[in-house]
């Protein structure tokens, strides 16, 4: 056999040409651990994935514990499982009563292809609104809706009429008209580096998808499950969406997705055609306990205060000359430098110091803070000790 990093590069396709290729060989909480026994302080979480840390005690036990029974056995939709009917029950029971039906999916991307064609099923248009700067996701339909070309050109033609408004612009709200099926929007966009809108704007969103009959699309994929400080990102205005996109620490670290609507938007996918939406893995009894587990876990111990906590202190720690802005909610931060170069001397500098910190695809002059909410005090003041000291280097 091949070393691990030649084999890497020789059977695995590569989706850059300078992966940071670490080789990990464990993790837990808030530290991953290489071959040689280094660890790093983890301030990307798998991009918003590992909430609750890694490995969590309750989500590995709950993995454990449903491989003595079955893994698949058959499409979504088709038997009773319990760890799908428990987990959205929970889920459930976190939202409000307009969100009152769950579909497991496999991602957030295939989520959000899933919410689009709700939403065109529902309201039997056919226009979808994005945001600029926005990012959903990289197959066709996700792509259409977010705004970054650069991912975009070799990939045309997407989907036809697809229309970007400006982010918390109250302007661009009069382009929403009675053409549009849906509008697709982060309640905190992540991509763009954090970007928070005003609560103003956000009611105004919400008048204006009533006003015209368009529902209103809330990509919680990065935002969700504690990651601002809030279970939902959409709490934090009060503001509730017609269709609710989840991914990433929906699983508890294990890959999943889902969209969550109403009983009767959801009831149109059953008939008309029959099998209006369908997915063989989606809702895998694997990533549905480990969830469950997850969600249980962040209820009962306090996580979503400690990214509260731990979000400030990270602003009140970030303070250096070459600091332009330290913006975002809770444990979703983006460390604005004005100067890409910067980033990646900033970036780099961190790993070789043990502490992993990861860029933006639509803001190269900042890079992103997203630890799980497991992170303490003393790794919080660590890892700004090492930030500082590298912009010290300059």
């Amino acid at each position: 056999m091949l070393p691990l990093h030649d084999a890497l590069v020789k059977h695995l396709a590569q989706t850059s040409p300078h992966p940071l290729a670490l080789d990990i060989v464990r993790a837990e909480g808030c530290v991953l651990y290489d071959r040689s026994g280094r660890s790093y302080l983890d301030l990307v979480a798998g991009l918003a994935v590992n909430n609750v840390g890694h490995r969590h005690p309750r989500v590995v036990q709950a993995i454990k514990d449903q491989c003595d029974l079955y893994l698949h056995v058959i499409p979504y939709g088709e038997f009773v499982q319990e760890p799908q009917v428990r987990f959205a029950e929970k889920l459930n029971a976190q939202l409000p009563p307009t969100l009152d039906r769950v579909y497991f999916v496999n991602s957030g991307t295939e989520a959000i292809e899933a919410a689009v064609k709700l939403a065109k099923r529902v309201t039997g248009r056919t226009r979808i609104i994005g945001c600029r700067k926005s990012y959903h996701g990289s197959t066709h339909g996700s792509l259409s809706l977010t705004d970054n070309e650069a991912k975009k050109y070799r990939n045309r033609p997407l989907l036809p009429d697809t229309l970007h408004i400006t982010f918390n612009d109250p302007k661009d709200l009069a382009l929403i008209t009675e053409e549009a099926a849906c509008v697709v929007v982060e309640p905190v966009q992540g991509d763009a580096g954090v970007r928070v809108p005003d609560a103003a704007w956000m009611k105004a969103l919400r008048a204006r998808c009533d006003e015209t009959g368009a529902l209103l699309v809330f990509d919680e994929v990065q935002t969700g499950f504690g990651r601002t400080g809030r279970l939902f990102a959409f709490q934090h205005t009060g503001v509730v969406p017609d269709i609710l996109v989840l991914g990433k620490a929906l699983g508890g670290g294990m890959p999943m997705g889902a969209f969550v609507s109403s009983a009767t938007r959801m009831e149109l996918l059953t008939h008309d055609p029959v099998l209006g939406h369908i997915t063989t893995f989606g809702g895998h009894p694997i990533p549905c306990v480990a969830g469950l587990a997850a969600l249980e876990a962040m209820l009962t111990e306090d996580m979503v205060a400690n990214a509260v906590h731990m979000g400030a202190l990270f602003k009140e720690l970030l303070v250096h000359p070459r600091i332009v802005e330290v913006r975002g909610e809770g444990l979703m931060l983006a460390v604005d430098l004005g100067d890409a170069d910067l980033v990646q001397r900033v970036v780099l500098g961190c790993l070789a110091e043990g502490v992993l910190g990861f860029w933006f695809l639509s803001c190269p002059t900042a890079f992103r803070i997203a630890p799980p909410l497991v992170i303490t005090e003393e790794q919080v003041r660590h890892a700004c000790a090492v930030i500082l000291r590298m912009l010290d280097r300059g």
